[in-house]
Protein backbone atom coordinates (compact mmCIF):
# COMPACT_ATOMS: atom_id res chain seq x y z
CA UNK A 1 0.00 0.00 0.00
CA UNK A 2 1.24 3.87 -0.53
CA UNK A 3 2.44 5.37 3.38
CA UNK A 4 3.40 8.62 1.65
CA UNK A 5 2.83 10.61 -1.64
CA UNK A 6 4.89 13.78 -2.49
CA UNK A 7 4.64 16.16 -5.10
CA UNK A 8 6.40 19.37 -5.78
CA UNK A 9 6.10 21.49 -8.81
CA UNK A 10 3.43 19.99 -10.59
CA UNK A 11 0.97 22.85 -11.81
CA UNK A 12 -0.33 24.94 -8.81
CA UNK A 13 1.03 22.43 -6.56
CA UNK A 14 4.11 23.80 -4.78
CA UNK A 15 4.86 21.50 -2.42
CA UNK A 16 2.05 18.38 -1.05
CA UNK A 17 2.44 15.66 1.03
CA UNK A 18 0.02 13.10 2.50
CA UNK A 19 1.09 10.59 4.89
CA UNK A 20 -1.45 7.48 3.83
CA UNK A 21 -2.49 4.21 6.24
CA UNK A 22 -5.04 1.65 5.83
CA UNK A 23 -9.15 1.42 4.51
CA UNK A 24 -10.56 4.29 3.47
CA UNK A 25 -9.07 7.98 2.77
CA UNK A 26 -10.96 10.68 1.13
CA UNK A 27 -10.02 14.17 -0.89
CA UNK A 28 -11.98 16.68 -1.38
CA UNK A 29 -11.81 20.33 -2.15
CA UNK A 30 -13.51 22.87 -4.52
CA UNK A 31 -13.68 22.22 -7.78
CA UNK A 32 -10.37 23.78 -9.53
CA UNK A 33 -8.47 23.53 -6.57
CA UNK A 34 -6.33 20.67 -7.63
CA UNK A 35 -7.91 17.44 -6.68
CA UNK A 36 -7.16 15.57 -10.00
CA UNK A 37 -3.50 16.85 -10.27
CA UNK A 38 -2.44 14.55 -6.99
CA UNK A 39 -3.73 11.28 -9.59
CA UNK A 40 -2.00 12.82 -12.11
CA UNK A 41 0.88 12.86 -10.01
CA UNK A 42 0.46 9.42 -8.60
CA UNK A 43 -0.17 7.95 -12.27
CA UNK A 44 3.65 9.87 -13.65
CA UNK A 45 5.03 7.39 -10.81
CA UNK A 46 3.73 4.70 -12.27
CA UNK A 47 5.13 4.89 -15.36
CA UNK A 48 2.36 6.85 -17.27
CA UNK A 49 3.27 8.83 -20.57
CA UNK A 50 4.44 12.31 -19.19
CA UNK A 51 2.66 15.85 -19.91
CA UNK A 52 5.98 18.05 -19.80
CA UNK A 53 2.53 20.62 -19.20
CA UNK A 54 2.62 19.69 -16.03
CA UNK A 55 5.49 21.46 -14.90
CA UNK A 56 5.11 24.44 -12.55
CA UNK A 57 5.47 27.69 -14.72
CA UNK A 58 9.57 29.45 -13.99
CA UNK A 59 10.11 25.65 -12.28
CA UNK A 60 13.27 23.72 -13.65
CA UNK A 61 11.64 20.30 -12.70
CA UNK A 62 8.79 18.70 -11.27
CA UNK A 63 8.82 15.29 -8.85
CA UNK A 64 6.52 12.92 -7.54
CA UNK A 65 7.52 10.31 -4.79
CA UNK A 66 6.03 7.29 -3.92
CA UNK A 67 6.19 5.30 -0.81
CA UNK A 68 5.25 1.73 -0.26
CA UNK A 69 4.85 -0.87 2.10
CA UNK A 70 4.74 -4.48 0.25
CA UNK A 71 5.44 -6.55 3.77
CA UNK A 72 1.76 -7.86 3.25
CA UNK A 73 2.59 -8.39 -0.58
CA UNK A 74 5.44 -10.99 -0.55
CA UNK A 75 4.54 -11.98 -4.29
CA UNK A 76 4.99 -8.28 -5.39
CA UNK A 77 8.26 -8.39 -3.77
CA UNK A 78 9.45 -11.28 -5.42
CA UNK A 79 8.03 -9.39 -8.52
CA UNK A 80 10.01 -6.40 -7.46
CA UNK A 81 13.57 -9.18 -7.23
CA UNK A 82 12.63 -10.46 -10.57
CA UNK A 83 12.74 -6.78 -12.13
CA UNK A 84 15.74 -6.19 -10.47
CA UNK A 85 14.11 -3.39 -8.36
CA UNK A 86 15.90 -2.77 -4.95
CA UNK A 87 13.96 -2.60 -1.94
CA UNK A 88 14.35 -1.36 1.78
CA UNK A 89 13.07 -4.12 4.00
CA UNK A 90 9.91 -4.34 1.58
CA UNK A 91 9.81 -0.74 1.59
CA UNK A 92 9.51 0.38 -2.46
CA UNK A 93 10.52 3.99 -3.17
CA UNK A 94 9.30 5.45 -6.76
CA UNK A 95 10.35 8.75 -7.88
CA UNK A 96 9.51 10.15 -11.50
CA UNK A 97 11.01 13.13 -12.66
CA UNK A 98 9.92 15.61 -15.19
CA UNK A 99 12.12 18.41 -16.41
CA UNK A 100 10.34 21.11 -18.17
CA UNK A 101 12.61 20.94 -21.57
CA UNK A 102 11.35 17.75 -22.18
CA UNK A 103 12.93 14.61 -20.53
CA UNK A 104 11.84 12.53 -17.65
CA UNK A 105 13.27 9.88 -15.44
CA UNK A 106 11.89 7.16 -13.06
CA UNK A 107 14.36 5.90 -10.19
CA UNK A 108 13.52 3.18 -7.75
CA UNK A 109 15.60 2.65 -4.60
CA UNK A 110 17.67 5.52 -6.10
CA UNK A 111 17.92 3.35 -9.52
CA UNK A 112 17.21 4.66 -13.13
CA UNK A 113 14.81 2.35 -14.27
CA UNK A 114 12.97 2.74 -18.14
CA UNK A 115 9.51 3.82 -17.85
CA UNK A 116 8.23 0.74 -19.51
CA UNK A 117 9.62 -1.34 -16.22
CA UNK A 118 7.84 0.91 -13.98
CA UNK A 119 4.69 1.30 -15.53
CA UNK A 120 4.57 -2.99 -15.72
CA UNK A 121 5.20 -2.49 -11.98
CA UNK A 122 2.68 0.25 -11.75
CA UNK A 123 0.10 -2.03 -12.46
CA UNK A 124 -0.15 -4.75 -9.81
CA UNK A 125 0.60 -1.72 -7.40
CA UNK A 126 -2.42 0.26 -8.00
CA UNK A 127 -5.71 0.06 -9.75
CA UNK A 128 -6.44 3.51 -10.72
CA UNK A 129 -9.92 4.53 -11.69
CA UNK A 130 -10.72 8.16 -12.90
CA UNK A 131 -13.45 10.16 -12.97
CA UNK A 132 -13.53 9.32 -17.40
CA UNK A 133 -12.43 5.39 -16.49
CA UNK A 134 -16.12 3.78 -15.90
CA UNK A 135 -16.15 5.03 -19.64
CA UNK A 136 -14.10 1.84 -20.18
CA UNK A 137 -16.72 -0.57 -19.56
CA UNK A 138 -18.55 0.75 -22.49
CA UNK A 139 -16.02 -1.14 -24.63
CA UNK A 140 -16.99 -4.93 -24.52
CA UNK A 141 -13.27 -5.18 -24.91
CA UNK A 142 -11.83 -5.67 -21.90
CA UNK A 143 -15.15 -7.28 -20.91
CA UNK A 144 -13.57 -10.37 -20.23
CA UNK A 145 -10.67 -9.05 -18.38
CA UNK A 146 -13.01 -8.55 -15.60
CA UNK A 147 -14.18 -12.07 -15.46
CA UNK A 148 -10.74 -13.73 -15.65
CA UNK A 149 -9.76 -11.69 -12.57
CA UNK A 150 -12.44 -12.31 -10.41
CA UNK A 151 -11.90 -16.56 -11.90
CA UNK A 152 -8.08 -15.83 -10.73
CA UNK A 153 -5.42 -18.65 -11.27
CA UNK A 154 -7.48 -21.08 -13.52
CA UNK A 155 -8.13 -18.76 -15.99
CA UNK A 156 -4.85 -17.06 -15.65
CA UNK A 157 -2.86 -20.42 -16.18
CA UNK A 158 -5.10 -21.29 -19.53
CA UNK A 159 -4.96 -17.61 -20.54
CA UNK A 160 -0.88 -18.61 -20.99
CA UNK A 161 -1.62 -21.97 -22.89
CA UNK A 162 -3.75 -20.22 -25.26
CA UNK A 163 -1.51 -18.19 -25.87
CA UNK A 164 1.34 -20.20 -26.64
CA UNK A 165 -0.92 -22.24 -29.01
CA UNK A 166 -1.93 -19.48 -30.79
CA UNK A 167 1.82 -18.32 -31.16
CA UNK A 168 2.62 -21.73 -32.55
CA UNK A 169 -0.49 -21.60 -35.03
CA UNK A 170 0.48 -18.25 -35.80
CA UNK A 171 3.97 -19.66 -36.73
CA UNK A 172 2.78 -22.38 -38.84
CA UNK A 173 0.33 -20.61 -40.60
CA UNK A 174 2.70 -17.87 -41.60
CA UNK A 175 5.60 -20.89 -43.14
CA UNK A 176 2.96 -22.59 -45.11
CA UNK A 177 1.20 -19.18 -46.72
CA UNK A 178 4.87 -18.35 -47.56
CA UNK A 179 5.52 -21.68 -49.01
CA UNK A 180 2.54 -21.07 -51.07
CA UNK A 181 3.12 -18.08 -52.38
CA UNK A 182 6.78 -18.73 -53.36
CA UNK A 183 5.41 -21.65 -55.30
CA UNK A 184 2.80 -19.39 -57.12
CA UNK A 185 5.88 -18.07 -58.75
CA UNK A 186 8.24 -20.52 -57.84
CA UNK A 187 10.63 -20.77 -60.99
CA UNK A 188 11.61 -16.82 -60.85
CA UNK A 189 11.73 -17.09 -57.05
CA UNK A 190 14.22 -19.52 -57.03
CA UNK A 191 16.30 -17.63 -59.76
CA UNK A 192 16.23 -14.81 -57.34
CA UNK A 193 17.13 -16.56 -53.98
CA UNK A 194 19.92 -18.84 -55.95
CA UNK A 195 21.51 -15.58 -57.42
CA UNK A 196 21.44 -13.76 -54.00
CA UNK A 197 23.19 -17.26 -52.14
CA UNK A 198 25.71 -17.23 -54.54
CA UNK A 199 26.54 -12.98 -54.29
CA UNK A 200 26.88 -13.60 -50.68
CA UNK A 201 28.69 -17.04 -50.88
CA UNK A 202 31.12 -15.75 -53.28
CA UNK A 203 32.49 -13.32 -51.37
CA UNK A 204 31.94 -15.24 -47.99
CA UNK A 205 31.57 -12.42 -46.00
CA UNK A 206 33.19 -12.88 -41.69
CA UNK A 207 31.88 -10.51 -39.31
CA UNK A 208 33.14 -7.12 -38.72
CA UNK A 209 35.40 -7.91 -41.96
CA UNK A 210 35.14 -4.57 -43.85
CA UNK A 211 36.35 -2.32 -40.86
CA UNK A 212 39.36 -5.19 -40.94
CA UNK A 213 39.76 -4.97 -44.43
CA UNK A 214 39.98 -1.03 -44.29
CA UNK A 215 42.43 -1.12 -41.73
CA UNK A 216 44.67 -3.28 -43.92
CA UNK A 217 44.31 -0.79 -47.07
CA UNK A 218 45.32 1.85 -44.85
CA UNK A 219 48.57 -0.12 -43.95
CA UNK A 220 49.27 -0.81 -47.54
CA UNK A 221 48.55 2.29 -48.75
CA UNK A 222 50.60 4.01 -45.99
CA UNK A 223 53.37 1.32 -46.11
CA UNK A 224 56.34 3.97 -46.73
CA UNK A 225 55.47 6.02 -44.01
CA UNK A 226 54.74 3.64 -41.47
CA UNK A 227 58.11 1.59 -42.47
CA UNK A 228 60.21 5.27 -41.55
CA UNK A 229 58.02 6.35 -38.65
CA UNK A 230 58.88 2.61 -37.11
CA UNK A 231 62.62 2.43 -38.51
CA UNK A 232 63.45 6.16 -37.41
CA UNK A 233 61.55 5.27 -33.77
CA UNK A 234 64.17 1.68 -33.61
CA UNK A 235 67.04 4.36 -34.37
CA UNK A 236 66.20 6.40 -31.42
CA UNK A 237 65.40 4.01 -28.85
CA UNK A 238 67.93 1.01 -29.67
CA UNK A 239 70.25 1.26 -33.26
CA UNK A 240 71.26 4.86 -32.96
CA UNK A 241 75.35 5.74 -31.79
CA UNK A 242 73.58 7.40 -29.30
CA UNK A 243 70.19 5.97 -28.39
CA UNK A 244 67.92 5.51 -25.55
CA UNK A 245 68.72 1.83 -24.53
CA UNK A 246 72.29 2.17 -24.37
CA UNK A 247 72.03 5.81 -22.37
CA UNK A 248 69.69 4.06 -19.86
CA UNK A 249 72.03 1.22 -19.04
CA UNK A 250 75.03 4.16 -18.35
CA UNK A 251 72.20 5.85 -16.11
CA UNK A 252 71.46 2.22 -14.33
CA UNK A 253 75.61 0.73 -14.55
CA UNK A 254 76.58 4.47 -12.86
CA UNK A 255 73.56 3.88 -9.65
CA UNK A 256 74.70 0.82 -9.09
CA UNK A 257 78.17 1.35 -8.54
CA UNK A 258 77.20 4.54 -6.37
CA UNK A 259 74.27 2.79 -4.53
CA UNK A 260 76.10 1.10 -1.85
CA UNK A 261 77.13 4.83 -0.61
CA UNK A 262 73.45 5.26 -0.73
CA UNK A 263 71.22 2.11 -0.72
CA UNK A 264 67.79 5.27 -1.13
CA UNK A 265 68.90 5.31 -4.38
CA UNK A 266 67.99 1.28 -5.24
CA UNK A 267 63.87 2.75 -6.24
CA UNK A 268 65.26 5.02 -8.59
CA UNK A 269 67.48 2.09 -9.93
CA UNK A 270 64.62 -0.62 -10.37
CA UNK A 271 62.40 1.95 -12.41
CA UNK A 272 65.28 2.95 -14.95
CA UNK A 273 65.47 -0.90 -14.84
CA UNK A 274 62.01 -1.13 -15.89
CA UNK A 275 62.25 1.80 -17.82
CA UNK A 276 65.11 0.37 -20.05
CA UNK A 277 62.77 -3.10 -20.19
CA UNK A 278 60.28 -1.69 -21.42
CA UNK A 279 62.45 0.05 -24.11
CA UNK A 280 63.84 -3.42 -25.01
CA UNK A 281 60.43 -5.46 -25.67
CA UNK A 282 59.17 -1.90 -27.46
CA UNK A 283 61.73 -2.05 -29.80
CA UNK A 284 61.66 -5.47 -30.26
CA UNK A 285 58.22 -4.85 -31.20
CA UNK A 286 58.77 -2.45 -33.74
CA UNK A 287 61.47 -4.22 -35.70
CA UNK A 288 59.14 -7.20 -36.09
CA UNK A 289 56.88 -4.82 -37.28
CA UNK A 290 59.07 -2.99 -39.25
CA UNK A 291 60.17 -5.98 -41.19
CA UNK A 292 56.67 -7.25 -41.61
CA UNK A 293 56.09 -3.93 -43.85
CA UNK A 294 56.18 -4.51 -47.57
CA UNK A 295 55.22 -2.76 -50.29
CA UNK A 296 53.01 -4.81 -52.32
CA UNK A 297 50.28 -3.62 -55.34
CA UNK A 298 48.49 -6.76 -56.07
CA UNK A 299 47.86 -7.00 -52.37
CA UNK A 300 46.54 -3.40 -52.12
CA UNK A 301 44.44 -4.02 -55.09
CA UNK A 302 42.91 -7.05 -53.71
CA UNK A 303 42.12 -5.54 -50.25
CA UNK A 304 40.57 -2.83 -51.70
CA UNK A 305 38.75 -5.56 -54.56
CA UNK A 306 37.43 -7.05 -51.22
CA UNK A 307 36.46 -4.19 -49.65
CA UNK A 308 34.11 -3.04 -52.55
CA UNK A 309 32.26 -6.50 -52.34
CA UNK A 310 31.67 -6.08 -48.79
CA UNK A 311 29.90 -2.78 -49.27
CA UNK A 312 28.13 -3.75 -51.89
CA UNK A 313 26.64 -6.67 -49.96
CA UNK A 314 25.72 -4.19 -47.21
CA UNK A 315 24.06 -2.11 -49.89
CA UNK A 316 21.82 -4.47 -50.45
CA UNK A 317 21.48 -7.08 -47.82
CA UNK A 318 22.54 -5.41 -44.48
CA UNK A 319 23.94 -2.90 -42.59
CA UNK A 320 26.59 -5.11 -41.43
CA UNK A 321 28.40 -8.74 -42.09
CA UNK A 322 26.20 -10.17 -39.60
CA UNK A 323 23.19 -9.07 -41.15
CA UNK A 324 24.23 -10.24 -44.65
CA UNK A 325 24.96 -13.43 -43.29
CA UNK A 326 21.42 -13.69 -41.50
CA UNK A 327 20.18 -12.86 -44.51
CA UNK A 328 21.63 -15.75 -46.31
CA UNK A 329 20.24 -18.21 -43.71
CA UNK A 330 16.52 -16.94 -44.25
CA UNK A 331 17.44 -17.61 -48.18
CA UNK A 332 19.20 -20.91 -48.08
CA UNK A 333 15.72 -21.91 -45.80
CA UNK A 334 13.83 -20.50 -48.27
CA UNK A 335 15.51 -22.48 -50.93
CA UNK A 336 15.08 -25.30 -48.97
CA UNK A 337 11.60 -25.12 -48.96
CA UNK A 338 11.30 -23.99 -52.41
CA UNK A 339 13.32 -27.19 -53.91
CA UNK A 340 10.67 -29.59 -52.25
CA UNK A 341 7.87 -27.94 -52.54
CA UNK A 342 5.16 -30.47 -52.52
CA UNK A 343 6.51 -32.46 -49.76
CA UNK A 344 7.27 -29.17 -47.62
CA UNK A 345 3.54 -27.90 -48.21
CA UNK A 346 2.18 -30.92 -46.94
CA UNK A 347 4.26 -31.22 -44.43
CA UNK A 348 3.15 -27.50 -43.15
CA UNK A 349 0.01 -27.91 -43.82
CA UNK A 350 -0.63 -30.72 -41.56
CA UNK A 351 1.41 -28.76 -38.80
CA UNK A 352 -0.82 -25.78 -39.32
CA UNK A 353 -3.89 -27.89 -38.67
CA UNK A 354 -2.44 -30.14 -36.02
CA UNK A 355 -1.34 -26.28 -34.60
CA UNK A 356 -4.98 -25.08 -35.14
CA UNK A 357 -6.51 -27.88 -33.74
CA UNK A 358 -4.72 -27.52 -30.10
CA UNK A 359 -5.57 -24.07 -30.19
CA UNK A 360 -9.23 -24.34 -30.99
CA UNK A 361 -9.06 -26.95 -28.20
CA UNK A 362 -7.47 -25.19 -25.28
CA UNK A 363 -9.89 -22.22 -26.29
CA UNK A 364 -12.61 -24.29 -25.92
CA UNK A 365 -11.38 -25.32 -22.33
CA UNK A 366 -10.98 -21.50 -21.38
CA UNK A 367 -14.59 -20.99 -22.71
CA UNK A 368 -16.14 -23.59 -20.52
CA UNK A 369 -14.44 -22.62 -17.75
CA UNK A 370 -16.04 -18.55 -18.13
CA UNK A 371 -19.31 -19.88 -18.86
CA UNK A 372 -19.41 -22.24 -16.15
CA UNK A 373 -17.74 -19.66 -13.68
CA UNK A 374 -19.61 -16.56 -15.05
CA UNK A 375 -22.98 -17.65 -13.27
CA UNK A 376 -21.99 -17.48 -9.85
CA UNK A 377 -19.81 -14.10 -11.26
CA UNK A 378 -23.35 -12.67 -12.97
CA UNK A 379 -24.57 -13.73 -8.99
CA UNK A 380 -22.13 -11.95 -6.99
CA UNK A 381 -22.34 -9.09 -9.40
CA UNK A 382 -25.83 -8.60 -9.38
CA UNK A 383 -26.11 -8.73 -5.40
CA UNK A 384 -23.62 -5.98 -4.98
CA UNK A 385 -25.38 -3.85 -7.23
CA UNK A 386 -28.84 -4.71 -4.71
CA UNK A 387 -26.62 -3.37 -2.02
CA UNK A 388 -25.94 -0.32 -4.04
CA UNK A 389 -29.56 0.50 -4.41
CA UNK A 390 -30.56 -1.31 -7.77
CA UNK A 391 -32.30 -3.97 -6.64
CA UNK A 392 -34.15 -4.89 -9.67
CA UNK A 393 -30.97 -4.57 -11.33
CA UNK A 394 -30.05 -7.46 -13.96
CA UNK A 395 -26.58 -8.50 -14.84
CA UNK A 396 -25.50 -11.55 -17.31
CA UNK A 397 -21.70 -11.74 -19.05
CA UNK A 398 -22.51 -13.32 -22.45
CA UNK A 399 -21.01 -15.30 -25.23
CA UNK A 400 -20.30 -15.41 -28.55
CA UNK A 401 -17.91 -17.71 -30.65
CA UNK A 402 -15.11 -15.99 -32.31
CA UNK A 403 -11.83 -16.90 -34.31
CA UNK A 404 -9.92 -17.60 -31.38
CA UNK A 405 -6.67 -15.96 -31.12
CA UNK A 406 -4.44 -15.12 -27.97
CA UNK A 407 -7.24 -14.61 -25.68
CA UNK A 408 -8.99 -17.29 -26.43
CA UNK A 409 -12.25 -18.52 -29.06
CA UNK A 410 -15.19 -16.55 -27.37
CA UNK A 411 -16.19 -12.63 -27.41
CA UNK A 412 -17.47 -11.69 -23.68
CA UNK A 413 -19.46 -8.60 -23.16
CA UNK A 414 -22.01 -7.35 -20.04
CA UNK A 415 -25.62 -7.59 -20.81
CA UNK A 416 -27.62 -5.33 -18.11
CA UNK A 417 -31.02 -4.18 -17.07
CA UNK A 418 -31.53 -1.73 -15.06
CA UNK A 419 -35.39 -2.52 -14.01
CA UNK A 420 -37.67 -5.62 -13.91
CA UNK A 421 -39.35 -6.20 -16.60
CA UNK A 422 -36.67 -4.99 -19.39
CA UNK A 423 -34.22 -6.84 -21.57
CA UNK A 424 -30.84 -7.42 -20.76
CA UNK A 425 -28.99 -5.28 -23.45
CA UNK A 426 -25.23 -4.78 -23.92
CA UNK A 427 -23.97 -2.59 -21.10
CA UNK A 428 -23.07 -0.02 -23.41
CA UNK A 429 -26.48 0.62 -24.55
CA UNK A 430 -28.36 1.31 -21.91
CA UNK A 431 -26.61 1.91 -18.87
CA UNK A 432 -26.54 5.72 -17.38
CA UNK A 433 -23.64 7.37 -16.09
CA UNK A 434 -24.39 6.57 -12.58
CA UNK A 435 -25.23 3.44 -13.29
CA UNK A 436 -22.34 2.35 -14.96
CA UNK A 437 -20.29 3.73 -11.81
CA UNK A 438 -22.63 1.92 -9.48
CA UNK A 439 -21.43 -1.69 -12.22
CA UNK A 440 -17.84 -0.61 -11.89
CA UNK A 441 -17.79 -0.34 -8.73
CA UNK A 442 -20.24 -3.77 -8.18
CA UNK A 443 -17.70 -5.58 -10.20
CA UNK A 444 -14.94 -4.37 -8.08
CA UNK A 445 -16.35 -5.21 -4.80
CA UNK A 446 -16.81 -9.17 -6.48
CA UNK A 447 -13.27 -8.89 -6.37
CA UNK A 448 -12.55 -7.92 -3.25
CA UNK A 449 -9.84 -10.03 -1.31
CA UNK A 450 -9.68 -12.06 -4.50
CA UNK A 451 -8.03 -10.42 -6.61
CA UNK A 452 -6.49 -6.91 -7.66
CA UNK A 453 -3.27 -4.49 -6.30
CA UNK A 454 -2.96 -3.36 -2.84
CA UNK A 455 -4.26 -0.04 -3.45
CA UNK A 456 -7.61 1.26 -4.98
CA UNK A 457 -7.79 5.03 -6.76
CA UNK A 458 -11.14 6.42 -6.83
CA UNK A 459 -11.16 9.84 -8.95
CA UNK A 460 -14.77 10.63 -8.48
CA UNK A 461 -16.32 8.06 -8.46
CA UNK A 462 -19.60 9.67 -7.19
CA UNK A 463 -20.48 10.74 -10.67
CA UNK A 464 -23.69 10.77 -11.87
CA UNK A 465 -24.62 9.88 -8.42
CA UNK A 466 -26.62 11.79 -5.47
CA UNK A 467 -28.61 11.15 -2.56
CA UNK A 468 -29.44 8.09 -1.34
CA UNK A 469 -27.73 6.34 -4.07
CA UNK A 470 -24.12 8.26 -3.85
CA UNK A 471 -24.72 7.38 0.17
CA UNK A 472 -24.60 3.20 -0.58
CA UNK A 473 -22.39 3.88 -2.74
CA UNK A 474 -19.95 5.13 0.15
CA UNK A 475 -20.92 1.92 2.31
CA UNK A 476 -20.00 -0.25 -0.42
CA UNK A 477 -16.57 1.99 -0.85
CA UNK A 478 -16.25 1.52 2.89
CA UNK A 479 -16.74 -2.21 2.62
CA UNK A 480 -13.88 -2.27 0.11
CA UNK A 481 -11.88 -0.85 2.33
CA UNK A 482 -11.40 -3.79 4.36
CA UNK A 483 -9.98 -5.16 1.92
CA UNK A 484 -7.79 -2.72 0.09
CA UNK A 485 -6.55 -0.01 0.76
CA UNK A 486 -8.92 2.96 -1.14
CA UNK A 487 -8.47 6.70 -1.78
CA UNK A 488 -11.15 8.77 -2.92
CA UNK A 489 -11.64 12.11 -5.10
CA UNK A 490 -15.00 13.07 -4.55
CA UNK A 491 -17.38 16.60 -4.27
CA UNK A 492 -19.96 14.78 -2.35
CA UNK A 493 -20.71 14.63 2.00
CA UNK A 494 -22.57 11.04 1.72
CA UNK A 495 -19.03 9.95 0.50
CA UNK A 496 -16.32 11.97 2.47
CA UNK A 497 -18.29 11.07 5.48
CA UNK A 498 -17.99 7.44 5.18
CA UNK A 499 -13.66 7.52 5.41
CA UNK A 500 -11.32 7.07 8.23
CA UNK A 501 -8.90 9.81 7.27
CA UNK A 502 -9.99 13.17 5.66
CA UNK A 503 -7.82 15.66 3.32
CA UNK A 504 -8.47 18.84 1.81
CA UNK A 505 -7.06 20.62 -1.02
CA UNK A 506 -7.59 24.14 -1.53
CA UNK A 507 -6.08 27.17 -3.66
CA UNK A 508 -4.51 30.51 -2.08
CA UNK A 509 -1.85 32.59 -3.35
CA UNK A 510 1.60 33.15 -2.40
CA UNK A 511 3.89 35.71 -4.42
CA UNK A 512 1.51 36.64 -6.46
CA UNK A 513 1.23 33.42 -7.50
CA UNK A 514 -1.83 30.94 -6.93
CA UNK A 515 -0.82 27.61 -4.78
CA UNK A 516 -2.56 24.70 -4.08
CA UNK A 517 -2.04 23.17 -0.61
CA UNK A 518 -3.47 19.96 0.88
CA UNK A 519 -4.33 19.18 4.87
CA UNK A 520 -5.24 16.49 6.71
CA UNK A 521 -8.26 17.81 8.53
CA UNK A 522 -8.97 17.21 12.62
CA UNK A 523 -12.59 16.25 13.82
CA UNK A 524 -13.56 19.77 13.92
CA UNK A 525 -12.27 20.45 10.80
CA UNK A 526 -14.11 17.63 9.17
CA UNK A 527 -17.14 19.06 10.39
CA UNK A 528 -16.84 22.32 8.51
CA UNK A 529 -15.90 20.83 5.20
CA UNK A 530 -19.32 18.12 5.56
CA UNK A 531 -20.95 21.07 6.14
CA UNK A 532 -19.62 23.13 2.92
CA UNK A 533 -20.12 20.14 1.14
CA UNK A 534 -23.59 20.14 2.40
CA UNK A 535 -24.55 23.81 1.82
CA UNK A 536 -21.88 25.33 -0.38
CA UNK A 537 -19.76 28.40 0.86
CA UNK A 538 -22.24 29.91 2.96
CA UNK A 539 -22.19 27.17 5.82
CA UNK A 540 -24.94 27.57 8.31
CA UNK A 541 -25.22 26.46 11.76
CA UNK A 542 -28.09 23.49 10.32
CA UNK A 543 -25.55 22.50 7.87
CA UNK A 544 -23.34 22.04 10.70
CA UNK A 545 -25.25 20.04 12.90
CA UNK A 546 -26.08 17.76 9.94
CA UNK A 547 -22.31 17.09 9.06
CA UNK A 548 -21.71 15.83 12.59
CA UNK A 549 -24.87 13.46 12.79
CA UNK A 550 -23.31 12.09 9.24
CA UNK A 551 -20.08 11.76 10.92
CA UNK A 552 -21.38 10.74 13.85
CA UNK A 553 -23.15 7.67 11.94
CA UNK A 554 -26.54 8.75 13.99
CA UNK A 555 -28.33 9.62 10.66
CA UNK A 556 -28.01 7.77 7.50
CA UNK A 557 -26.24 10.08 4.83
CA UNK A 558 -29.12 9.63 2.18
CA UNK A 559 -32.11 11.22 4.73
CA UNK A 560 -30.38 13.77 4.38
CA UNK A 561 -30.79 14.23 0.75
CA UNK A 562 -34.39 12.19 0.13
Amino acid sequence: MIVELTVENIAIIERAQLVLGPGYTVLTGETGAGKSLLIDAIELALGERADFELVRSGMRAATVSVVFDLSQRPEIVERCEELGIPLEESTLYLQRELIAEGRSQCRAGGKLLPVAVVKQLGSILVDLHGQHDHQALLNSEGHDEHLDAWIGHPADTLKVQVAEKFARAAEARRRLEGLRAGLRDREHRLDLLKFQANEIESVAPKAGELEESETMLSRLKHTEKLAEASFSALEATSDGESNAADLLGVAVANLQAAVKFDPTLEPAIEALNGALVSMQEAAHELRGYAESLDADPERLEEVAGRIDALKRLRRKYGVDEAEVLAFLEKVREELDLLEDGAESEEELATAYSGALAALVAKSGELTKLRQERGVEFDRLVAMELSDLGMERAQFRTHFSPREPDADGADSVEFYFSANAGEPQKPLSKIASGGEISRVMLAIKSSLAGKAGVPTLIFDEVDAGLGGRAAATVAKKIEELASHYQVLVISHLPQIACRATTHYRIEKGESDRRVVASVRRLNDEERVREIARMLAGEEVTNSAIANAREMLSGKVVASALFD
